[in-house]
């Protein structure tokens, strides 16, 4: 985020999303969703620091980073993989 936050805002949110969703598709299994939820958490702070550092002023509230949010919405994350289903599939080898 520190070399890309003079970047066209779009390019920085689109390289977010397809970052989240590599993450997500990645790590969120069954029971994992609570510590994938706080690293969107981190991510979305991360993005309101460096953005508020893209001027010599404090150029972004929370209030507006909110609406910014709404605009470009971070992505969600889903469970990809259900380990319990995957049980089932190799029970032959238990």
């Amino acid at each position: 985020m520190k070399i890309n936050r003079n970047k066209d805002i779009h390019m920085i949110m689109d390289r977010f999303k397809r970052s989240l969703v590599g993450y997500y598709n990645y790590y969120c299994i069954t029971d994992n969703t609570q510590s994938v939820n706080k690293f969107r958490d981190k991510i979305g702070y991360l993005l309101f620091k460096w953005l508020n550092r893209r001027s010599q002023r404090k150029s972004i509230t929370w209030d507006k980073f909110r609406l910014f949010l709404n605009k470009y919405p971070l992505a969600y994350a889903r469970i990809k993989v259900n380990i319990y289903d995957l049980r089932k599939e190799i029970s032959y080898i238990m």
